[in-house]
């Protein structure tokens, strides 16, 4: 719950979104006009299937097919360019978490993800299957694929990064796990990666903010406004990089939304954010989010909005 006074992260993100937006919305497709003018969050709609903790598995209908997912299996950490030696870079002595959403096995440990855990508002199952598109390509492998394209990218720049898994364990980790990892890591930013299940017609990305929030063992107060600049700073090079458009039903077309219900956001103590970087129930998301080429153009908004947080 805010308290009186303060102002809603995303209301302090807006203006620095806002340029991104007037500057680039007129070359891309689909942006809508003074959605978020009236300078207050949108409220947070049902989503069946939504990426961000509350995702259903896809329906029997739409098996998950690693053959659907136009690139290999994600291959475990021992594989990573994160063995080699990092370059010097403008990134040097920064350190990001990758957080790649939920996990392709997940589905063979319903009992285990299943559990609750305790998220300071409340407690929520230790994590979700995460939703696929209708053709089968599972959000879990969409996650991991960017989140190697992001990891890549940003060493090249010298930053050291982690991730909170890389198809080196059978399920999870558990939300609280997640925020966990990138706390120990004294993260300078951590986000995590990933994509929505929503209904068809409902297309874009949107950058979640972690709210105010201080309750048992939840306090944002300090990682509130870092947030807010870094979902910010994201949202407008996601814009730029991919030529996909703010939510048209999340955010008010700022791309930009606050929850206060995510654990992986509760509980961390350092700048963190969630992206949905687009809706996989819906066929023109989907052919996006299908593209190898698109999802590198991802990985590359992800990165310059990184970077542009990290270097100020």
């Amino acid at each position: 719950m805010r308290h009186d006074n303060s102002v809603p992260p995303t209301r302090r993100a807006r203006p620095l979104l806002a340029a991104a937006l007037a500057s680039l919305c007129l070359t891309v497709t689909g942006c809508g006009g003074g959605g978020g003018g009236d300078g207050g969050a949108a409220p947070v709609q049902p989503r069946p299937g939504s990426g961000a903790g509350t995702s259903a598995p896809p329906s029997p209908s739409a098996p998950v097919s690693p053959s659907a997912s136009k690139s290999p299996e994600p291959k475990p950490a021992t594989s990573s360019a994160s063995m080699k030696p990092l370059p010097m870079g403008p990134l040097t002595g920064r350190t990001v978490v990758i957080d790649p959403g939920h996990n392709p096995r997940n589905r063979e440990h319903t009992r285990e993800i299943g559990r609750q855990v305790n998220i300071g508002t409340g407690t929520k199952e230790c994590d979700t299957t995460g939703t696929s598109t209708n053709g089968g390509y599972a959000e879990a492998l969409f996650t991991l694929d960017v989140s190697h394209r992001l990891r890549d990218l940003l060493e090249a720049q010298g930053a050291k990064v982690k991730l909170t898994y890389d198809n080196d364990r059978p399920f999870g980790p558990c939300v609280d796990e997640r925020a966990r990892i990138g706390n120990e890591a004294a993260a300078d930013a951590v986000v995590s990666v990933h994509a929505d299940g929503s209904a068809v017609g409902n297309r874009g990305f949107h950058v979640i903010l972690p709210a105010l929030v201080r309750s048992g063992a939840a306090d944002t107060s300090k990682i509130v406004e870092q947030s807010a600049d870094l979902g910010a700073r994201i949202a407008g090079n996601f814009l730029r990089a991919t030529g996909t458009a703010p939510s048209n039903y999340i955010g008010g077309n700022t791309g930009l939304d606050t929850r206060k219900d995510l654990g992986g956001l509760n509980l961390s103590t350092v700048p963190k954010v969630f992206i949905e970087c687009g809706n996989m129930r819906d066929p023109k998301d989907s052919a996006l989010l299908t593209s190898g080429s698109w999802r590198q153009k991802a990985a590359q908004g992800l990165a310059d909005g990184i970077t542009g947080y990290l270097k100020g």
